[in-house]
Order: structure tokens, then C-alpha cells, then sequence
């Protein structure tokens, strides 16, 4: 049975908007934690007083919440957009891995910002090197190794489920499994390759808002049947 027009025009533009959205502030936080986190080991006091990196690491845990969030608006309408023809395996892995991403990525948000209270608060003995260095290797890695990993599963899979069901491009596949590898193996020899996945999820939510037909997807479910 045909879907209503309206429903079947509302749920991949959500997707691209989401998509759009999740994008521009997961990667906007990614670039402020770089920049807020030196790539080398400081000394203590001088990173104190180097206010401007700690108020882009504010700013950066401000920003990431709302990315999560508008990312699993993304994950939802992308999973209706599907509908009855999902596969449950591969479906698993979509919302597994998506999930992990999330979580990961509001472990590193909390975890950064314990770490920012602690050296507002230290008083006028600021805390060992130690305990800095140790902060800066956790925040660094759950963001550009552990979070990075799930994004690749999640990349390779959604571009699979896209792929199966006919309703991305081929260089939207070359793109998606591109991304996936990239995710999955070199986020940690390459510093910066974290924003690889906002940078795709940017493309496919563009593709979605503005190339993407859902009367097509309709089609073929009618087909289907």
C-alpha cells in the first residue's frame, strides 16, 4: 500500500536537515578539541594560563551534546526512510554501532569537562604534570580513536543498506566505504581524520535534502510488493 504523499516527502528531508545539522556541530566541537588540546605535552602553569584554549574546549563541550542529539534524529528518520524492507543484521550493526558513536562521544564530553573542572578548581597549587598528561591522553583518545572506530561501522553499514537497496549513487558508495576504511584504520597514525565522518554525514544529509527522491523509494517498496 502506497504511503501517504505527505509522510513520504517528510522523512528523508528530515534525514538530510539532521544530517546537515549533526554535521556542521559535531565537526565545529572535533575542530574547537584540537585546537583547545595541545598536540605536545605542556607544562603545567603555562596551560593554566592559556585561557583562550580552555574557553574553544568550553565551547567545544557546549556544542557536542546537541550534534549527539540532532545525530540520532539523523539515525532515526534515515531507519523510517528504509522501512519493512530493513534487514535485521545489518539493521543491528546500524543502530549498534550509531549508539556506540553517541555514547562514546558524551563519555569524552563528560570526561573533558571533569577534567576542566578540575583544573578551574585546583586553587592556588595547580594539580601534577601527571594528572594533565593523563587527561589530555584520555580525552584525545576516546575522541580520535574509540568514537572515530564506531563511526567507520557505522559508515560502512549504512552505506551497505544503501547500497542493497539501490537508493544511493555509485560515488556515493565509493564514498561511503572510502570513509568507513579510513575511520576503521587510520584515525590513530593520522591526527585530524575524525572530521572524515562529519565531513560525510554533511554529504549524505546534502544528498538527502537535495537529490534524493523519496517518491523513487515508494516506488520500489510498491514494486517490492
Amino acid at each position: 500500500m502506497r504511503r501517504p504523499p505527505a509522510h513520504s516527502l517528510r522523512t528523508p528531508r528530515a534525514a538530510g536537515a539532521a544530517g546537515i545539522a549533526a554535521a556542521l556541530l559535531l565537526g565545529g566541537a572535533m575542530i574547537a578539541v584540537r585546537r583547545a588540546i595541545p598536540s605536545r605535552p605542556l607544562d603545567v602553569a603555562a596551560y593554566l594560563a592559556d585561557t583562550t584554549s580552555r574557553h574553544t574546549l568550553n565551547l567545544a563541550l557546549i556544542l557536542l551534546p546537541f550534534g549527539g542529539i540532532l545525530f540520532l534524529w539523523f539515525m532515526g528518520a534515515m531507519r523510517d526512510s528504509i522501512g519493512a524492507r530493513e534487514d535485521r543484521f545489518f539493521a543491528t550493526v546500524y543502530l549498534g554501532s550509531g549508539f556506540l558513536y553517541v555514547a562514546s562521544l558524551f563519555v569524552f564530553g563528560a570526561t573533558a569537562r571533569g577534567f576542566q573542572l578540575t583544573l578551574d578548581h585546583a586553587g592556588p597549587n595547580p594539580p601534577s604534570a601527571d594528572l594533565l598528561h593523563y587527561g589530555r591522553y584520555l580525552t584525545i583518545a576516546l575522541l580520535a580513536e574509540y568514537a572515530p572506530r564506531m563511526a567507520g561501522v557505522f559508515a560502512l553499514t549504512t552505506t551497505t543498506i544503501g547500497t542493497r537497496l539501490r537508493i544511493v549513487p555509485r560515488w556515493l558508495t565509493l564514498l561511503g566505504y572510502l570513509a568507513g576504511l579510513i575511520l576503521l584504520l587510520l584515525v590513530n597514525p593520522l591526527p585530524w581524520t575524525e572530521l572524515v565522518f562529519p565531513l560525510w554525514v554533511l554529504i549524505v544529509g546534502c544528498f538527502l535534502l537535495t537529490v534524493h527522491k523519496p517518491d523513487d523509494l515508494d516506488n520500489r517498496e510498491e514494486t517490492d510488493t
